[in-house]
C-alpha cells in the first residue's frame, strides 16, 4: 500500500442546488474554492441517477441509467485532479421507495436535494493512469 500523511485544511457544510447535477456542483464548487484535494459525505434525493461499474475483466465502465427518484443513503467521495481538471470521484447508494437499493460509481444524477460536507487536505493529488487496473489513481 502506498500512502501519504496529509493535514486537514478548511471544511465546509453545503446545500445543493435543486434540479442540477449532483457531481458537476461538488466539481464547481471545487474549483470556485480552489480545493486540490478533499474527501466530501453528502445525503439527500435524487430525481434520476447514471451509475457506472467497472468491469475488470474487459478494465471498462457499463452504465446503468435510472429515471427514478431516490433517497441518497450516502454518497461519499474525494476531489482530486484528473486531465486538468478537478474531479468529484464520487460512490453513491440510493435507496427506493420499497427499501431496496442500487449503488455505485456516479456518472451523474440530478439532485431534489442534498447536503454535504466537505473536509479539504492541505495537499494537491492528481490521478495518473495504472496500467494493472487500467484506472486513474492517485500517484503515493
Amino acid at each position: 500500500m502506498d500512502y501519504r500523511e496529509v493535514e486537514g485544511a478548511r471544511e465546509y457544510v453545503a446545500r445543493l442546488d435543486h434540479g442540477v447535477g449532483w457531481r458537476s456542483q461538488i466539481e464547481a464548487f471545487a474549483d470556485e474554492e480552489k480545493i486540490d484535494a478533499a474527501f466530501f459525505v453528502g445525503l439527500g434525493a435524487v430525481q434520476d441517477a447514471t451509475l457506472l461499474f467497472y468491469d475488470q475483466d474487459d478494465q471498462e465502465y457499463d452504465d446503468v441509467e435510472f429515471d427514478e427518484p431516490f433517497e441518497v443513503v450516502p454518497a461519499v467521495g474525494n476531489v482530486s485532479w484528473l486531465e486538468g481538471e478537478r474531479f468529484a470521484h464520487t460512490h453513491m447508494t440510493l435507496s427506493r421507495e420499497d427499501g431496496s437499493v442500487v449503488a455505485g460509481h456516479l456518472d451523474e444524477a440530478t439532485t431534489f436535494a442534498g447536503e454535504l460536507y466537505v473536509r479539504e487536505f492541505d495537499t494537491e493529488l492528481a490521478r495518473e493512469h495504472d496500467e494493472t487496473t487500467d484506472l486513474d489513481l492517485w500517484p503515493l
